[in-house]
């Protein structure tokens, strides 16, 4: 036996603490073999257990160096406040993930969230700093609590030339600005309660596609820079993200002759659009799997909830004042408004429209193209269920964002977060996301089992 095959069974053979990432024997339910006499996959489980804080420190050092990048090159200051603040705290958390024995991993989490997310948040909702979005919603909730429209007239618009007198956001995403509308304080800020939608709908959403443990999942993506930064600094898109992952995750329970899981569906995908137009591929995407799973009775549960969602939460803006809404929701986004949207990136369709007349309606044809092609996929290729039409609407967000005219890096949110959901689904259902059980610090029945499963949900 080498030195290093010694260290690794003294250091499996050891019973480590419930907090600890490893194997707890029960009493109960003794293991089959010694560990001490492991042979073949036994001593490469116990391998995995000696190098497995590596593998989570190595995550946090990632994300570590992806807020050093983005406190060093950002040229949005709320953007390079978080990457400083959660540069430390990533690095502390990866620090944590190697030297902590006693849950070292979930310390490490909880580290991240508190650094990367929360004392951000805190900071620049005390201090006022934020990404104009949120300015911009907080503006348009004390005109819709004043005149009865969120939005500017086109005369207004006109002689203003100013893009921050626009407002692109649909009337239901404004409600999130209402707190401050009406009562102001530290928690009326916007951010916050963009970043508790995301929270329930994002943990509701792999609740009901059986991800065992939902509530851990969710905080740990919370803690990431996918999300920490959007909801630090902006976070508008979250609260849709969200419900497009849970309105994937009931149309995937749909069966034939109930109605439950499509209007349900259907109410949270039309939520979902009610707030922002890059909702509204979901809406496409999702009738493939509900026609294969619940058939033509479950389609009509859901088109009748989205619609009468819709209806109800944007309709009454719409018809009082449906110039204004024309002029801030569709020509100001796709660039035909007369003043430009400063949403810059390096992206493909930006570069292409800021050559001219004749590129920027270049990148739309190419938007509408890449659109067409994404549902023609659908149609010749249906996807099987809800995860397959999930990776479809990957693929055309991921498309739709790199080709438009206007586009930020900060929309790629949603097929990041998305794909994030999908995989998590589908290693629950492959069982390699076990119970949770070593990174809870609970006590396992079968170790080497169960020890396998919690390997591979914390790399995974």
């Amino acid at each position: 036996m080498t030195p290093t095959q010694a260290r690794v069974l003294e250091r499996t053979a050891t019973s480590p603490s419930a907090g600890e990432f490893g194997v707890v024997h029960d009493p109960v339910h003794p293991p089959r073999q010694g560990l001490g006499q492991l042979p073949g996959r036994g001593l490469a489980v116990a391998t995995l257990a000696v190098i497995r804080r590596e593998w989570v420190a190595t995550l946090f050092g990632l994300s570590a160096i992806f807020a050093v990048i983005t406190a060093l090159v950002s040229v949005n200051a709320p953007e390079r406040l978080w990457g400083e603040l959660a540069a430390v705290s990533y690095t502390i958390s990866a620090v944590i993930a190697v030297t902590a024995r006693r849950r070292g991993p979930t310390l490490a989490a909880v580290v991240s969230l508190a650094g990367a997310l929360l004392a951000p948040l805190i900071w620049m909702a005390a201090t006022g700093l934020a990404q104009p979005e949120v300015h911009v919603i907080i503006r348009s909730a004390h005109m819709l609590v004043q005149t009865g429209t969120p939005y500017s007239s086109p005369a207004a618009l006109a002689a203003a030339h100013n893009w921050l007198a626009y407002d692109p956001y649909l009337p239901a995403l404004i409600a999130f600005g209402m707190p401050r509308a009406l009562a102001g304080g530290l928690l009326s800020d916007p951010r916050i309660w963009f970043g508790i939608a995301f929270l329930i709908t994002f943990g509701a959403a792999l609740r009901v596609a059986g991800v065992r443990r939902p509530a851990w999942w969710t905080l740990l993506v919370a803690a990431s820079p996918v999300v920490a930064l959007p909801i630090a600094v902006g976070g508008d898109d979250l609260p849709v993200l969200g419900l497009v992952c849970l309105g994937l995750a009931l149309a995937d329970r749909a069966v034939p002759g109930q109605w439950r899981w499509p209007v349900a569906a259907g109410l949270a995908l039309g939520l979902a659009a009610a707030m922002k137009a890059t909702a509204w591929p979901a809406l496409a995407v999702a009738l493939i799997p509900l026609v294969r799973r619940g058939g033509w009775r479950a389609v009509g549960g859901f088109t009748m909830a989205v619609a009468g969602l819709i209806v109800i939460t944007d309709g009454p803006v719409v018809a009082a004042h449906p110039a204004a809404t024309v002029a801030n929701t569709i020509q100001y986004p796709l660039g035909l408004a007369k003043v430009a949207s400063p949403a810059a990136s390096q992206l493909p369709g930006h570069l292409l429209a800021s050559t001219g007349t004749w590129g920027h309606w270049a990148a739309l044809v190419l938007m509408a193209v890449a659109g067409v092609g994404v549902a023609a996929s659908l149609i010749v290729r249906p996807p099987a269920d809800a995860q397959a039409a999930g990776w479809r609407l990957v693929l055309g967000l991921t498309l739709l964002f790199g080709l438009a005219p206007a586009s930020r890096v900060g929309y790629f949110v949603y097929p990041a977060g998305l794909a994030t959901w999908l995989l998590l689904v589908r290693l629950a259902r492959a069982g390699s996301l076990g119970n949770g059980a070593g990174l809870l610090g609970e006590r396992s029945v079968d170790p080497v089992p169960a020890f396998g499963n919690t390997i591979a949900g914390v790399h995974d």
